[in-house]
């Protein structure tokens, strides 16, 4: 049976925790991750009902979506759903695991893609990408080493450029040095310039994989003495950002899109703008939970629909014609990143207990 840090390992290599924005609390919230995993429960939301539901089960894992303690907590005595479902999986030894805004994040195996999927949209990407999550290494090794060191920062997570990895730059030139005392004597007499036919070797890498990278470079460099140096990138990172943005096969009328939109998401309602002048929807533009901050973002990259929730009835005004927004409900958004962190924890680790939860969680009930 894996460890509750092993389940961990594989969810923040596909989402690292890096990734989240400043005011989540993804992470493991509750609970050791030195302990043997008896099952897995995965859920959108942890209540008392999902900690019930994880008991009936044999599991003491918890992996929701949302955290349930987003802020600190001054006191643990019961007086809320939050303190109360914390209590009980303490009681009743079950670690809770929140896999937020780094999973939003993601292009790959994340909540947007998989939105995306369901509506079967083509040719997607990240609607609003980050900058600064990138840099370049640059080191210099000589040349007779220079394939082994390449090689090694690419298996540690450099090299990667959109559809391609083992991507560098690689330029020959003379490095000199002069050994001083306490020096490795084989590079050469104390004292004496040496001079050594060197490769300079440039990589990109995500700010996420730095450690294990500056490792596999101390690692397989030959030189007593690394020299290296790290440039922070303003380029945007493609695969990491807020939202997605694809196309239909074809054009689709403007209402039979709606109600295909209903009846694949599973919505009790779709409040929708209907000023806009669009008759066919071609270019969506979509966001699970709450996305009303990339309604300008959609609207500058020219969507026929933007697909999210949360919207107050004044950001409804903000569309100002130029595109449909349609609120399709928080709960109703995210609803498949249920089965998308069920497949990814399923795929590693076979023959073990992993569960859909069972409860809707949703809190708000339509007529």
């Amino acid at each position: 049976m894996p460890l509750i840090k092993d389940i961990i390992r594989v969810l923040e290599k596909i989402a690292p925790p890096t990734y989240q924005e400043s005011y989540d609390n993804s992470g493991l919230i509750v609970g050791s991750p030195d302990v043997e995993a008896s099952g897995v429960l995965v859920s959108l939301d942890c209540l008392e009902t999902t900690v019930d539901e994880a008991i009936q089960k044999s599991c003491n894992l918890i992996v929701a979506h949302h955290p349930i303690v987003f802020k600190g907590l001054k006191r643990i005595n019961g007086s809320n759903y939050v303190e109360r479902t914390v209590i009980k999986a303490l009681k009743h030894d079950i670690a809770i695991y929140a896999i937020h805004t780094n999973l939003d994040n993601m292009y790959h195996n994340g909540v947007n893609s998989r939105i995306a999927e369901v509506l079967q949209l083509k040719d997607t990407r990240i609607l609003a990408p980050v900058k600064g999550l990138l840099r370049c290494l640059i080191t210099f090794v000589p040349a007779a080493d220079a394939e082994g060191v390449r090689q090694a920062l690419f298996s540690a997570g450099a090299g990667n450029i959109g559809n391609y990895d083992a991507c560098s730059y690689n330029l020959e030139g003379i490095g000199t040095f002069r050994a001083g005392e306490g020096a490795n004597p084989h590079v050469g007499a104390i004292g004496e310039i040496h001079r050594e036919n060197e490769t300079r070797i440039e990589v990109i890498y995500p700010i996420h994989a730095e450690s294990q990278i500056l490792t596999a470079l101390e690692d397989a460099h030959p030189y007593e003495e690394v020299a290296h140096y790290i440039i922070s990138l303003e380029n945007k990172h493609q695969y990491i950002g807020a939202g997605m943005i694809g196309e239909l096969e074809s054009e689709i009328p403007l209402l039979d899109f709606l109600h295909h939109l209903k009846a694949v998401m599973k919505c009790g309602i779709v409040k929708f703008t209907d000023d806009s002048g669009v008759k066919k929807v071609r270019k969506v533009a979509l966001c699970g939970g709450a996305g009303s901050f990339l309604l300008g973002e959609a609207i500058r990259q020219r969507a026929d629909i933007f697909i999210s929730a949360d919207f107050k009835y004044h950001e409804f005004f903000d569309a100002e014609g130029k595109i449909v927004i349609a609120d399709i409900g928080h709960f109703e958004s995210e609803q498949f990143t249920i089965s998308l962190i069920s497949e990814i924890i399923s795929k590693n680790f076979l023959n073990f207990a992993v569960y859909l939860t069972e409860l809707n969680t949703n809190p708000v009930n339509y007529l």
